[in-house]
């Protein structure tokens, strides 16, 4: 099966086509970084990972791109706010950025360029665009005339007479038509800005992804991507300059992921209601946050919830507790047994869940459907191991042949970063593993009345009591 990408363009999934054949330019709209990372702005991120690392395992070589916007309103606001320059503000959040980004498996970018490093480019589009009638200059900001681009509005399914219908321009602004937008903006002399030939000032926020997208892509990128919140206006009104600027395809295949809410509305700082990644990383393990960014399908809305990273820790160690039974058969295997009836059975289910993966991942990078594979794997593994451990531990070739297909699959999804655990390794919440040595203690004290209240409990918040030789250990219901 070919990798098939749904087109917001033509509203259906298309054959993947890349721009020159074995590579791959992506680029990915990074933080504005006035305030710090949420998991909103990380799930965009894990977004172009998780689809750098499938494109890289269907062999190709791919470049991605993830800008910073460093000067900004709202970063020179902040600064003002605490009394430090702008730079102050950025590069303690671009540090957090990648702190987390480390924490969530996320691979480095090739390149993360910043809109302050990249003037010289940024002016050059500016003027590439006025010059060809597109962008006109209005006391001393300069800005893209949107009538001039006749294709306005086909990303989002927008018109710009829909949009302003009935409004009437402000002629103080300098606008010649409500619709056009700032490609540079007029600063005072005494706030943070750049020369130009327009003036003091500092670019517009949509132009530089433009420019530096370009800059390092070429004129036409195979994949852009960014939170489903930009489609309008930031990455119409990208596309709009780029292919006004340069006449060809800005973007084959835009990747807008859906945003995660709260109650129902988009999580934002604007709204007070976005969970710090900080905040999150104290409560789950980073595993289990990028498992549970990863079970829907990324263009999909997603409720954030306490209760769904929960499930998702459960989830995961569903997959640990069979990869350390795996791995413990593997250590135990002689070296020329097999094959045996369950072997082979088992390494059946390994080569249909690893292909009915590969299937889920060429439509449309889907890593919810993908998931379900793997614990199809994980299921009939189980059973196996219930029902015919001995026959199953006698065939070293088809225990392999599982857990490289365990391993691939769970490695590609940048699950397990050291690899996949060959012991079991339970994050219980704290309030479980405290119930459980409260347990321990009444059951050393002979409290039996305690000790079966502390399990009834345990076993009401998900997890299964294993009472052995070495003590008691947990495992998910």
């Amino acid at each position: 099966m070919s990798l098939r990408v749904y087109d917001p363009m033509r509203k259906k999934k298309v054959t993947f086509e890349p721009v020159h054949e074995g590579r791959v330019g992506m680029y990915c709209c990074g933080m504005t970084v006035q305030g710090e990372p949420h998991i909103g702005h990380m799930l965009a991120a894990l977004t172009a990972d998780m689809v750098r690392r499938w494109l890289e395992y269907r062999g190709y070589d791919v470049t991605l791109v993830q800008n910073f916007t460093d000067i900004d309103d709202k970063i020179l606001a902040r600064a003002e706010e605490e009394g430090v320059e702008y730079p102050v503000i950025a590069e303690r959040n671009i540090d957090l950025y990648f702190e987390f980004a480390r924490a969530l498996n996320i691979g480095d970018a090739n390149v993360y360029p910043k809109a302050t490093e990249h003037i010289a480019q940024i002016q050059a589009l500016i003027q590439r665009l006025v010059d060809g009638g597109h962008a006109y200059e209005s006391g001393g900001n300069v800005y893209f005339s949107v009538r001039s681009y006749r294709d306005y509005g086909r990303l989002s399914g927008r018109r710009v007479d829909e949009l302003y219908a009935g409004v009437r321009v402000d002629v103080k602004e300098g606008k010649r038509d409500e619709a056009d937008f700032a490609l540079w903006k007029k600063a005072g002399e005494d706030e943070p800005g750049f020369e130009s030939p327009w003036g003091w000032g500092r670019p517009g926020w949509h132009i530089e992804c433009s420019a530096m997208s370009m800059h390092y892509l070429g004129d036409t990128l195979d994949f852009h991507g960014g939170g489903l919140d930009l489609l309008f206006p930031h990455h119409e009104n990208e596309r709009a300059q780029s292919e006004a600027a340069t006449g060809h395809t800005f973007v084959r295949y835009w990747m807008q992921n859906g945003l995660l809410t709260v109650g129902g509305e988009k999580m934002s700082k604007s709204l007070g209601n976005y969970t710090s990644m900080a905040e999150l990383l104290k409560a789950f393990d980073a595993e289990t946050v990028r498992f549970y960014l990863l079970s829907t399908h990324f263009r999909s809305r997603a409720e954030f919830e306490t209760a769904q990273l929960e499930r998702a820790r459960v989830s995961l160690e569903r997959i640990r507790e069979a990869a350390a039974a795996l791995h413990g058969m593997l250590a135990e295997a002689p070296g020329g047994g097999g094959p045996t009836e369950a072997g082979r059975t088992l390494a059946e289910a390994a080569s249909r869940a690893r292909e009915s993966w590969e299937e889920a991942m060429d439509d449309d990078f889907n890593t919810g459907g993908a998931i379900g594979h793997v614990f199809e794997l994980v299921r009939e593994f189980n059973r196996l191991a219930a029902e015919d451990p001995a026959g199953l531990a006698a065939d070293r070739q088809s225990l392999e042949t599982a857990w490289d297909a365990l391993d691939t699959m769970t490695g590609v999804l940048g699950l397990f970063a050291g690899g996949l655990p060959a012991e079991r390794r339970l994050e219980a919440p704290a309030e479980v593993l405290a119930w459980l040595e409260a347990r321990q203690r009444a059951r050393e004290g002979k409290d039996w009345a305690e000790a079966d209240r502390l399990r009834d409990l345990i076993q009401e918040a998900g997890y299964q009591i294993l009472d052995g030789p070495e003590g008691s250990r947990l495992k998910p219901l």
